[in-house]
């Protein structure tokens, strides 16, 4: 079976002043960015400094990766790297 490409990208060591509208506009010069999404604390509704950004396609998500791991962001080294397990996936077995 051929390994499924992935659109989707895990951002890790966000400023925790980032938005998601910052999140989007970053990673927007390399495609259409589909989602930009933040992961929140669910007693606070702070960001945890990580999220995830979904391309159109695959090759927008490589690109993008490429260009902003180990970019420095508001002061912080962002890490860039493919999403593991997509929620589309999960979506699928329901």
């Amino acid at each position: 079976m051929a390994k499924k490409l992935c659109s989707e990208l895990f951002i890790s060591k966000l400023s925790f002043y980032t938005s998601e509208n910052e999140l989007k506009r970053l990673f927007s010069p390399f495609g259409v960015v589909k989602q930009a999404r933040l992961i929140r604390d669910p007693k606070t509704q702070r960001p945890k400094g990580f999220g995830f950004v979904k391309f159109e396609k695959e090759a927008e998500a490589q690109k993008a990766l490429k260009a902003m791991n180990g970019r420095i962001v508001q002061g912080r080294m962002i890490f860039v790297e493919f999403a593991q397990g997509s929620t589309d996936d999960a979506n699928k077995n329901t």
